[in-house]
């Protein structure tokens, strides 16, 4: 079978991203400018691992990663293709196709609270970050850092999010892009209030997060709820409100880990997605929540890395990272006066951010403190989810569904009947566990599911929580 396709590129081993990502996202460009087309085969991995001279199990790892995310597809016995099933998008394809009372702990110390995907506190690199604090208040010329700074956050703080998301999460970013919030929920009201008018239609997924929705309705807007598949949110529905001629400015969107049910919204989809933002001026606020701790390959790549994407805003956090209690938020956009009406409105509310607390992150991210806290944390939340998965198929497995989620901290929970909630709530509390009740992710009808978070319980908590909610779900006939 002839394989006519060279990869025209160099490895760089002195870049932070590892080489069978280079190799992927190589690959993906050549895809997306047309050189590579639907249904073209790729080299083999022993000669491409040849062609670049890197081991073969890197190869694979690239592959896998490109098969993961559906730039590819591997036909038995024949090879790697590239995917005949992606849409249109700038190129022509062969075939066209998450309230905060119940979010806060209890005071309670014997009752489990089921949150919605805390962290670890007791893992946080506590004693680095009081080291880089001691670190900082040492220095020479430090009267400089005790007024007011830049409002949208310290330079080389904005500096290094901005590399984090270019060499990570595949984006193209400058620090004059970036601004750093007291969490993300700041960012989110920020973009509300600068972005939207009263009126203005704003696209979300239905289930949800409610608090987004709230920034979103304070600034006059009105939501349009769309539904939530396996595939993530159901893009058909939005343009069926397009056709009615409803104009849409903004779709909100948890596309990695869509928040609450942990789907990853498909590739083809958030093609479409961009296809559509670009075509009708919608902007998409991506809410990153839960990109860090990832169990396969990589995190699947934000919308806002497609080059092709006009509009966009990018949420993320730092909070779950380093510590909860630290409020670490930022947004990514291109579109400056969009910026600039944040930063004025950033004034009125705050001046600047925590200058010290970012310098001390910007410390532990130059040290590299931060680098091994997630990969020791990656290693601590996989073992839970799987100690947590076994307790599941063990406890619940004859009375609900769930998949194995590949990161982030909680399963989605589906009875296989319909539930009162106000009961099943009620009869765990008797049983000291608190989860989240279903009205608190739904538009209007409560959705037949719940959030079970692992991040922040124990083992034991886990194991004794989780056998109560299977005998009680049992008897939900």
């Amino acid at each position: 079978m002839l394989r006519p396709w060279k990869l025209e590129f160099k490895i760089d081993k002195k870049l932070a991203k590892a080489v069978y990502l280079q190799i992927a996202d190589t690959i993906i460009a050549d895809i997306q400018s047309g050189r590579l087309k639907a249904g073209d085969a790729l080299p083999g991995s022993r000669i491409l691992a040849s062609m670049l001279m890197v081991n073969r199990n890197t190869i694979v790892e690239a592959y896998q990663v490109l098969i993961n995310e559906e730039w590819v597809i591997s036909k038995e016995r024949k090879g790697i293709f590239v995917s005949d099933q992606l849409p249109s998008l700038g190129i022509r394809f062969k075939n066209d196709k998450k309230e905060t009372s119940e979010n806060t702990n209890s005071a309670d110390p014997f009752l489990i609270n089921f949150d919605d995907g805390h962290p670890d506190s007791k893992i946080a690199p506590i004693t680095e970050l009081a080291r880089a604090y001691r670190q900082i208040f040492n220095r020479k010329a430090k009267w400089q850092m005790m007024g007011y700074t830049e409002v949208h956050g310290d330079i080389e703080f904005r500096k290094a999010i901005s590399q984090m998301l270019n060499h990570q999460r595949g984006m193209n970013t400058n620090e004059n892009e970036i601004s750093i919030t007291r969490g993300s929920q700041m960012a989110m009201f920020l973009t509300a209030k600068s972005l939207l008018n009263p009126g203005d239609h704003v696209i979300v997924e239905n289930p949800g997060y409610k608090p987004a929705w709230k920034a979103f309705e304070h600034a006059g807007a009105k939501l349009l709820p769309i539904s939530v598949d396996h595939e993530g949110l159901m893009v058909e529905d939005i343009m069926r409100l397009l056709n009615k001629k409803i104009k849409i400015k903004a779709i909100y969107v948890t596309p990695h880990r869509q928040y609450p049910t942990t789907v990853t919204l498909s590739l083809a989809r958030r093609l479409k997605l961009i296809e559509l933002s670009n075509a009708h001026g919608i902007t998409i606020i991506e809410d990153d929540y839960d990109n860090e701790f990832h169990f396969g390959y990589r995190p699947i790549l934000p919308l806002s890395s497609f080059p092709e994407l006009n509009n966009y805003v990018y949420i993320g956090t730092m909070s779950k990272v380093v510590a909860p209690a630290l409020r670490i938020g930022y947004l990514a956009t291109k579109n400056q006066t969009l910026l600039q009406k944040i930063g004025e409105l950033r004034k009125i509310i705050d001046v600047q951010g925590d200058v010290i607390m970012e310098q001390a992150v910007l410390q532990l991210i130059k040290d590299g403190a931060v680098k091994k806290h997630i990969k020791k944390a990656t290693i601590h939340y996989k073992n839970k989810r799987d100690f947590v998965h076994d307790l599941l198929k063990r406890h619940i497995n004859e009375h609900a569904n769930f998949n194995l989620p590949d990161g982030g901290l909680a399963f989605w929970i589906v009875p296989k009947v319909n539930i009162n909630w106000d009961n099943v709530t009620v009869l765990l509390l008797d049983n000291n566990i608190k989860i989240i009740h279903p009205e608190r992710y739904s538009f209007k009808e409560s959705v037949n599911g719940f959030r079970l978070s692992y991040g922040s319980l124990s083992e034991d908590q886990l194991e004794q929580s989780i056998k109560i909610i299977g005998q009680i779900l049992s008897g939900q006939k």
